[in-house]
């Protein structure tokens, strides 16, 4: 039996790869609320740009039924790769994408995206392959049910794919509190209206 080893996630050495989080696509999400899916893509977002990680972007066959990217990512990352390919289902299939992840020079991928069986799980699949470590973040990809999501999280975890939340990554990425307790505490804040109250009282309290 192999032995555990716990490699954690690095800033100095991850990058995100947001995968077909495409207009038309968001309506197959149904293992998440639109809300909730909303806010977690969105979060998995900011974590990408407050830990300053290289962020690829990617779409397939906008021209068709699955419809271009969000807006809201485009304009969160303005100057990141943005990878429109023309048919390619897996993404690893497509050269340009490929060549951008390589580019960043990092072997963690932080990976999410719509359908998680297919455009999370195919291009997870083929970076493993190729000996990166990937952690998947479940909250940020959607499928159609529960059953579907369930296969894709079993297929990838069975081929080492790590699975998060976005939660989680950004804790395991900041490491320690006090590296900063303004900056991430604003941003969990922001998307987690719990936690916001938590924030809240904290800061009263040390007033």
């Amino acid at each position: 039996m192999k032995s555990f080893s716990y490699n954690r996630l690095d800033k100095e050495n991850a990058a995100v790869l947001l995968v077909d989080h495409q207009t038309g696509l968001t309506n197959l999400v149904h293992d998440f609320s639109p809300d909730d899916f909303k806010n977690n893509v969105l979060a998995l977002a900011d974590c990408a740009k407050y830990f300053k990680l290289p962020t690829i972007l990617t779409t397939s066959f906008e021209s068709g039924p699955n419809g271009p990217l969000v807006p809201e990512l485009k304009e969160l990352f303005p100057d990141a790769p943005y990878i429109a390919r023309p048919g390619n289902i897996n993404a690893w299939d497509n050269e340009d994408f490929v060549a951008a992840v390589k580019a960043t020079g990092k072997k963690q991928l932080i990976v999410a995206g719509i359908v998680t069986e297919v455009c999370v799980a195919f291009p997870t699949l083929s970076a493993l392959e190729e000996g990166y470590e990937v952690f998947v973040v479940t909250d940020a990809s959607g499928t159609f049910n529960q059953v579907t999501r369930e296969a894709a999280w079993h297929r990838m975890a069975a081929a080492g794919a790590q699975l998060m939340t976005w939660f989680g990554t950004a804790c395991e990425l900041h490491r320690d509190w006090r590296n900063d307790i303004e900056g991430l505490g604003t941003l969990f804040s922001n998307h987690l209206p719990n936690y916001r109250c938590l924030i809240n009282s904290h800061l009263a309290h040390s007033r």
